[in-house]
């Protein structure tokens, strides 16, 4: 188990004998989370990995670096870290409460510092992810002449969200959730450093739920502290309430979309339900999960039950008019049926396979006899119409060259039915 290090706030660390730091009454209106925060890189608890993997992370000059991981993983605490040990000036920014202008005025700073004390300096922008193109652009000429260093904290995948060019002048580190042991340690760390003591079975509950968000743990923990004579059911009820984390525009929002779809796909009701239920509890936006499903029902099920189609757009009306909490009951529905029928993506390959064949082909030209007025020319073929023959179907030209096959249909459900009538016109 990791050792206990020391405090952001704790006085035997403070460097100038003359310094006043915060007294106690101050020191408890700051979170815990902030207070805690170690001064020494070996305080950084949980991602020993990183610097066996980055030892540039334990040298006074590293690159600049996007720091990328889920909230409460130590993006920021590993900045403050990295920048106490440079030695170098240490600006804070915020992409979603400041602008450019404040940007720029950070910069100016930053570089008047280096110009007249010879001091360099670490910008770190949090949610740098919110910079456009154009706001990220203007950060390249000072990241290539190494004017300061630059540290970017995202929750999203940089590979997607920070520009290519950006990227390719910054070193990509990831942070992975912490696991319950690490979230353990900081707890004891910060009940050492505030001089409290909570039973070890609140500490191990708070870890187990934390989901891996240090913030999450600590704020919980001290939420602990001011309760009278808490049980483990105050505990667990206090850190579920508060460690369950849903971002609708983030990457969690795209991964629980992914194995809602994919549940549903391989006709799993059980886990599509459950995800559905992380969905609502989250408050995703039920009529986009409505629309989902009217795009699966067409995609993944298709002609092998078409009356999928027909529940999951009836499905989208209701959740339309009726809104939350009662549109979670035919969310319900939809998706237990959507996920336990039969499937069959062969129309959705079809109308991919057609389109690319038009796009590689020159114009394609309507057959004469196909045409809305055909023209009356010599020899032309006639339209026959096929309700005039028998099983009213007739063999006749519908495209103006081989067609490849397109639609494949399966043995699924109601396509078995469609794969075997064209099989016997043919």
């Amino acid at each position: 188990m990791e050792n206990v290090q020391n405090s952001l706030f704790d006085t035997s660390l403070a460097k100038d004998p003359d310094t006043v730091l915060p007294g106690k009454s101050m020191l408890e209106s700051i979170p815990l989370a902030h207070r805690i925060r170690p001064f020494e890189l070996a305080g950084f608890i949980g991602h020993a990995d990183i610097f066996k993997k980055y030892p540039f992370l334990n040298s006074h000059n590293f690159p600049s670096l996007i720091l990328f991981g889920p909230s409460g993983t130590g993006k920021t605490t590993l900045a403050h870290l990295l920048a106490l040990k440079s030695e170098k000036e240490f600006f804070t920014f915020n992409a979603v409460l400041g602008g450019v202008a404040d940007l720029k005025k950070i910069i100016a700073e930053a570089l008047d510092k280096k110009k007249f004390t010879g001091m360099n300096s670490l910008i770190f922008i949090d949610e740098i992810h919110r910079f456009n193109k154009a706001q990220q652009d203007a950060l390249l000429p000072y990241i290539e002449e190494g004017a300061f260093t630059l540290i970017g904290a995202t929750t999203e995948n940089p590979r997607v969200s920070v520009n290519k060019a950006l990227l390719s002048r910054m070193q990509i580190i990831e942070l992975k959730i912490l696991s319950a042991e690490s979230i353990e340690v900081i707890l004891l760390n910060a009940l050492i450093k505030i001089d409290k003591n909570l039973n070890p079975e609140f500490l191990k509950i708070i870890s187990q739920f934390a989901g891996g968000d240090a913030r999450v743990a600590l704020n919980a923990l001290e939420a602990s502290l001011r309760l009278e004579n808490p049980d483990a059911e105050d505990i667990k009820t206090l850190i579920i309430e508060n460690a369950r984390a849903y971002d609708r525009g983030g990457n969690r929002h795209y991964d629980v979309i992914s194995a809602f779809i994919k549940s549903m796909r391989g006709s799993d009701p059980q886990s599509a339900i459950l995800w559905l239920a992380v969905m609502i509890d989250g408050g995703e936006d039920p009529v986009f999960i409505a629309r989902r499903l009217v795009i699966f029902a067409s995609e993944d099920v298709g002609n092998a039950d078409p009356t999928a189609l027909g529940l999951a757009m009836n499905a989208l009306m209701a959740v339309s008019q009726i809104g939350m909490p009662e549109a979670r009951i035919i969310l319900g529905q939809a998706t237990s049926y959507l996920a336990s029928t039969y499937k069959s993506n062969a129309s959705y390959l079809a109308i991919n396979e057609a389109l690319a064949f038009v796009s590689s082909n020159e114009t394609i030209e309507v057959p004469n006899h196909l045409k809305n007025f055909p023209a009356p020319l010599p020899g032309s073929k006639k339209y026959l119409y096929p309700h005039d023959y028998e099983n009213h179907h007739v063999k006749q030209e519908y495209s103006p060259m081989k067609t490849p096959t397109f639609y494949r249909p399966t043995n699924q459900g109601k396509e078995d039915g469609i794969k075997k009538r064209l099989d016997s016109l043919n």
